[in-house]
């Protein structure tokens, strides 16, 4: 998470109890667009909700507009301010597609500081919707970013185009909006303003000058405009902001600095900002109660809250988006691992938001290990060693104080091989000799192959079921949670980081740069391939 000064004090402030005597609880949503009473709750000033396109972020942003009583702000640099206030029926209208019936909008308030929540509804029995006298006033401020178009594509404004027009009338920027403006862009302005021309007295074009030149609407790029007349937009302190897709036209640079502007504003005018995207650096600047994706399955919708912006890249994309790297030493110790992670994590689904990296030698591994113990990774990391190796500073020993191969196969022989003939589909004789003479070769890493040679199958199969084997019957519940604890505490980001005892200092080599170090390729080539994806060698099967 990029942790801006911004962020910080709005977190700070927020966590005091004090302030925003005008505050959304939560909202929830019965009868409308495939909503079953599903709730959406704000538990931080600002909230981002993520989702594909088609789940429901914006009825949520419409819901909550309906349940104050409102009028749109006086836009700064407009002439013409609607003087109607907001109802459900603008956003959910009967068509000659949809009737709406039996649809509720349920929330709770709160109306000034130290007073308990309200609960209120609006509902539609009927032809009409109820409950609209009971609204508490609010101001709204509903701002749909996806929808604004270039100056040259909008309505009625070509005409605006030709040379014998002239300004008429303009309005400036103000000192805050100049700055704000300043802030987003990192451009020094020497003018801004919304001018009129005498062909139309209703239709602002913005116009800026920076560098030198001044250029209008007309020239602006899109994200330009787009932030041009949204610092231009009135926000009354203690009202609800509500953004859908706040990312749009914007590069990621832009939206970071649009984040920042926003959190900056929430704190100092007490401000509630909802907002929807898809932009994995809009969450990224937020912390992570601060985020919410709408996840859309077979049995309806679910609102899961303080995801990572990994993960909900991952819930939008076919391409496998990671928040975890876990560093092994080799194909034995990975699968050693992966299977670890099934069977004795919380969530065995935890090990398809890690990616495994393979760094070949114990002194490679030792040395991440450092780095690890120093905080130098950008992302949670976890750097594992063989049983057979000493501790090290900043990484985790597996198992067994042997290697992968030897620690398994000895408890599995202990065992009596345990359901490994039925998991693999070959008789249990030719299991039991087939192993028992892999083990009385003097290179344990041959054992695996030699065994799968003589079973005829595939060697990582074999060594697959002989890991998840070992893991759900001979690994003990204590040592399952010391291997996998650390891992699911980094992604549901109880930890953001993991300092495990430093050894005793003689054992703490000075790290050699990693430019002189070479991790194997095939650490490389499984970055992009999920763990069950690879073959032996390293390709994708």
């Amino acid at each position: 998470m990029a942790d801006s000064k911004e962020m910080r004090r709005l977190t700070g402030k927020w966590a005091t109890g004090g302030g925003w005597p005008k505050r959304l609880e939560w909202v929830q949503i019965d009868g409308l667009r495939g909503w079953h009473g599903e709730r959406f709750e704000l538990p931080y000033p600002i909230m981002a909700i993520v989702g594909e396109n088609g789940v429901g972020k914006s009825t949520i942003l419409q819901a909550i507009a309906s349940v104050y009583k409102s009028k749109p702000p006086k836009k700064q640099g407009r002439k013409r301010q609607a003087k109607r206030p907001i109802f459900a029926s603008d956003f959910f209208p009967d068509t000659a597609w949809e009737k709406i019936k039996d649809a509720t909008i349920r929330y709770s308030v709160r109306q000034g500081n130290n007073t308990p929540p309200t609960e209120g509804s609006l509902r539609k029995p009927g032809p009409r919707w109820r409950g609209y006298k009971d609204r508490c006033m609010r101001q709204v401020v509903y701002i749909d970013l996806s929808r604004i178009q270039p100056i040259s594509a909008r309505v009625g404004y070509n005409v605006l185009a030709k040379p014998q027009w002239k300004e008429k009338t303009f309005i400036p920027f103000d000192d805050d909006s100049i700055q704000r403006l300043r802030q987003i862009t990192g451009r020094e302005y020497e003018l801004a303003k919304m001018a009129y021309t005498d062909a139309d007295e209703f239709r602002p074009v913005p116009v800026l000058g920076h560098s030198g030149n001044i250029y209008s609407g007309f020239h602006q790029g899109a994200g330009e405009t787009i932030l041009a007349e949204l610092t231009q937009v009135e926000i009354p302190e203690h009202s609800i902001v509500l953004i859908d897709e706040i990312e749009s036209s914007l590069h990621p640079r832009f939206q970071r600095r649009l984040m920042r502007d926003l959190a900056e504003l929430a704190r100092l005018r007490e401000l509630q900002i909802v907002l929807t995207t898809h932009s994995p650096f809009v969450l990224d600047e937020l912390p992570h109660e601060a985020r919410a994706q709408i996840i859309q399955g077979a049995n309806g919708r679910m609102i899961v809250y303080g995801i990572t912006p990994e993960y909900a890249m991952a819930k939008m994309d076919d391409v496998a988006q990671y928040e975890c790297d876990l560093y092994v030493e080799d194909e034995r110790a990975e699968r050693m691992l992966l299977e670890i992670v099934v069977e004795k994590a919380t969530k065995p689904e935890s090990v398809l938001r890690c990616r495994t990296i393979k760094y070949g030698t114990a002194s490679v591994g030792q040395s991440l290990g450092i780095m690890k113990y120093q905080d130098k990774f950008p992302r949670p990391s976890f750097v594992f060693l063989d049983g057979d190796q000493e501790g090290s500073a900043g990484c985790i020993v597996l198992p067994g104080e042997d290697s992968p191969e030897r620690v398994v196969f000895e408890a599995l022989r202990g065992n009596n091989w345990l359901n490994l003939a039925s998991r693999i589909k070959r008789l249990f004789p030719d299991v039991a000799d087939a192993c028992t003479q892999a083990m009385q070769l003097p290179e344990h890493h041959e054992w695996i192959r030699y065994a799968a040679n003589k079973l005829v199958i595939g060697s990582d199969t074999l060594w697959q079921v002989m890991c998840s084997e070992w893991a759900a019957h001979c690994l003990s519940a204590s040592e399952g949670k010391r291997i996998t604890q650390p891992i699911e505490d980094a992604l549901n980001k109880v930890l953001t980081t993991f300092v495990p005892p430093p050894p005793p200092v003689a054992s703490v080599r000075a790290i050699e740069p990693l430019t002189q170090r070479k991790i194997t390729a095939s650490g490389a080539s499984s970055e992009n391939v999920l763990p069950f994806e690879r073959s032996e060698n390293g390709a994708q099967e």
